[in-house]
């Protein structure tokens, strides 16, 4: 950990209902949800509706953990970052102590709910995606390699495959083929983000790829992996998980983001307004890929 301290926690708590949702991380959480959400549907199960939206709701609650141990272990970094230095735990709300207890008491929630909505496979990976995202990244990647982003995206690569162990007892290619579109749309969703916020970075000492290794690698790998994520895309088609409806989406969804990266590529400048098109972007992309194989599943193709 950097020198940067945030010590408060003998502090009185002056959090807000809002300011403990505001630790889940709702924006994360609502891509955990729909993915995960999308894992369960597509998989061929016939899941009992109420049992499966206890799942959703445990998965929910997990990731909502995840995010407040996030930044209780974070609150140093936050403190001195532009975009997170009003989070509740650098803004003095919530003491770092009861934050930590807050996330690790829904952590147990989520993994036990799970465990009895579902089946001990689903829990068991639930509980693997949040001491991945908390140990492994949160505690390690994020200060000690550019490959942060890379490695400690399996974490949030994880939701689908949960989601459909929880309405099968099973992880099959399907599921990880989901899992392999999040992972590569990881890094050049958030290197687009980091070229523009680096000297948020830089001043935290968090070793982000434009810190690193510069802009133009950076740019490079953004395009690589842009071209990757594309190619990906299209596979639940190409294994029969998917139809033509999807193979339209994926196809334009794709050509585009390889375009974006590539205006990335070939920007200058101090503006980085192509890497923000590109983090916008990103976004709609993840979604709406997803949202095509539920309107594939709807009309069954699938499922």
């Amino acid at each position: 950990m950097n020198d940067i301290s945030v010590d408060n926690d003998a502090a009185f708590s002056l959090a807000t209902p809002g300011d403990y949702f505001s630790l889940l991380k709702p924006r994360v959480m609502s891509l955990v949800i729909f993915t995960a959400f999308v894992g369960l549907v597509v998989a061929p199960s016939g899941a009992d509706p109420f049992l499966g939206a206890i799942s959703i709701l445990a998965i929910a609650v997990g990731a909502g953990a995840s995010g407040a141990l996030n930044m209780w272990w974070d609150a140093d970094i936050d403190a001195v970052m532009a975009r997170t230095c009003e989070r509740p735990i650098p803004a003095g709300r919530i003491p770092r102590a009861e934050a930590a207890a807050f996330g690790g008491f829904l952590s147990v929630l989520a993994i036990v709910l799970l465990g009895l909505a579902a089946n001990y496979l689903a829990a068991g990976l639930l509980a693997f995606t949040i001491f991945f995202y908390v140990v492994i990244y949160s505690m390690f990647l994020k200060r000690s390699t550019p490959q942060n982003i890379v490695i400690g995206g399996a974490a949030g690569a994880l939701p689908p495959v949960v989601g459909w162990a929880a309405a099968t007892g099973s992880a099959p290619l399907e599921a990880w083929l989901l899992f392999l579109i999040i992972f590569l749309w990881t890094p050049p969703h958030f290197w687009a983000l980091a070229l523009y916020k680096q000297d948020d970075y830089t001043r935290a000492g968090v070793p982000m790829m434009p810190v690193v290794k510069g802009e133009r690698s950076t740019r490079r790998q953004i395009f690589g992996y842009s071209v990757l994520l594309a190619a990906a895309g299209l596979a639940p088609f190409v294994i029969g998980m998917a139809g033509w409806i999807y193979l339209a989406v994926a196809a334009v969804l794709g050509a585009t983001f390889v375009w974006r990266g590539f205006c990335v590529l070939c920007e200058s400048g101090g503006a980085f307004r192509e890497a923000k098109k590109l983090f916008g972007f990103s976004i709609i992309y993840l979604f709406s890929l997803f949202a095509a194989l539920l309107v594939e599943t709807a009309v069954g193709h699938y499922g």
